[in-house]
């Protein structure tokens, strides 16, 4: 990023139209993760004059992404700023995830911005391209039924996905073969269908990890913003995923297949997990985990996440769901501590079973990180809830949005 403000000791220069255009893509970013609510906020954090945060924010609104309040509003200090917020009426992108029972798709503009989700069963046969035709289908519904223009669609993941050639590896949910194209064969999917005028064409795509994708949603839109480095620990239907933002950027390692925290061991003895060892996070802290400590048999009929989320809050008055959620939560702590050891994040998000688990037992779980921490109480490390309701959903948004952030020029293309 470009400083352009001056000082006092040399003259004001013109900001020449392409110089301009390389804080777009920062400008955009601020707007979007909430940190430039103003265009006063703006020129301080991009670090320019307000006649250039000025210049920035019009043609971001000439480009129909941000909506700039031609009133400007006191804050108690100094001069009045315009409001700065992603245009209400601008353009989205569409969301979609895989679960181990259904899919979910949404629509999403900027700032986070997610619409209704809409839930849809796995098709009968669970390979790769009846998933990925069904999500196409379902996700080109949902974007001939608006008006806005659409501009790229993402799908999230409950496996390692490889970069950058964004093949799923270790397919353990659906037994998917490793090295499965998902990305090749996404974007075909949904570039068969019929998308309407809206929408970009062809559309561009783009797969990703959901525990990844959650963490990247967390850390700009709720629990990890302001976090330097952001560990992410989440259990959604089956398993257990993991990520690490350090300075706003995921830590994906060298192909895309960092953190994956399912597979560390905390019980050697334990459940055996589908990567051939026994005892990982992945199979002693996920919800069919609970549920067989509470001597439950999970309802084929209802969604098993609910069922263990239920039972988790339903601790202070069950005491047999109380002894299992006790029991999961050591191993969890086990494994947050471990974790805790080697990454050193300034902040630990727990998300959707886990969430569950830390209001169930807000003193236990974080007293148990401390017990198995090398630092112990001397250097805690906070451990919260997450905040969004459908975090994966929302990263897979937030990995279309990249390429505008990068660039908000790119919304003219064809």
């Amino acid at each position: 990023m470009q400083n352009t403000s001056t000082s006092r000791f040399e003259p004001a220069r013109r900001i020449t139209p392409d110089r301009g255009r390389s804080l777009l893509g920062p400008a955009l970013e601020l707007i979007h993760t909430g940190r430039a609510p103003t265009r006063s906020a703006l020129t301080a954090a991009l670090d320019v004059t307000r006649a250039t945060a000025g210049a920035v924010a019009a043609e971001l609104a000439a480009l129909g992404l941000v909506a700039v309040d031609s009133h400007p509003v006191g804050t108690g200090r100094g001069r009045p700023s315009h409001r700065l917020a992603p245009a209400p009426d601008g353009p989205v992108v569409l969301a979609a995830q895989v679960h181990a029972d259904g899919l979910t798709l949404a629509l999403c503009g900027l700032g986070g911005a997610l619409g209704e989700a809409v839930f849809r069963p796995l098709p009968d046969r669970t390979d790769p391209e009846p998933v990925l035709g069904a999500i196409a289908a379902a996700g080109a519904e949902l974007v001939r039924a608006d008006r806005r223009r659409c501009l790229g669609a993402a799908l999230a993941l409950p496996n390692p996905v490889r970069e950058p050639e964004g093949t799923a590896l270790a397919a353990l949910t659906f037994g998917w073969p490793g090295g499965t194209p998902v990305a090749e064969l996404f974007a075909a999917a949904v570039n068969a269908q019929r998308l309407g005028p809206a929408a970009r064409h062809p559309l561009p795509t783009a797969v990703g990890n959901d525990a990844n994708l959650a963490a990247l949603a967390e850390h700009r839109h709720g629990a990890g913003r302001d976090a330097r480095h952001l560990l992410l620990v989440t259990s959604g239907h089956r398993g257990v995923g993991g990520a690490l933002v350090v300075d706003g950027r995921l830590h994906t390692g060298s192909a895309g297949l960092a953190l994956e925290v399912g597979h560390l061991t905390v019980d050697p003895l334990g459940r055996p997990c589908p990567c051939g060892n026994r005892g990982c996070l992945n199979v002693e802290t996920d919800p069919e985990a609970l549920l067989a400590a509470a001597g439950r048999t999970p309802d084929p009929a209802l969604p098993l996440l609910d069922q263990a989320r239920a039972l988790a809050r339903s601790a202070d008055r069950d005491p047999v769901a109380r002894a299992a959620v006790d029991r999961v939560v050591d191993r969890l702590g086990l494994g947050l501590a471990g974790l805790a050891n080697i990454l050193n994040p300034d902040r630990i998000v727990l998300g959707r079973l886990h969430q569950d688990l830390l209001a169930a037992a807000p003193e236990r779980l974080p007293e148990a990180v401390i017990r198995h921490s090398l630092w112990g109480r001397c250097d805690q490390v906070p451990v919260v809830g997450g905040e969004l309701c459908h975090a994966g959903l929302l990263g897979a948004a937030e990995l279309a949005w990249d390429p505008y952030l990068r660039n908000p020029q790119e919304v003219l293309a064809e």
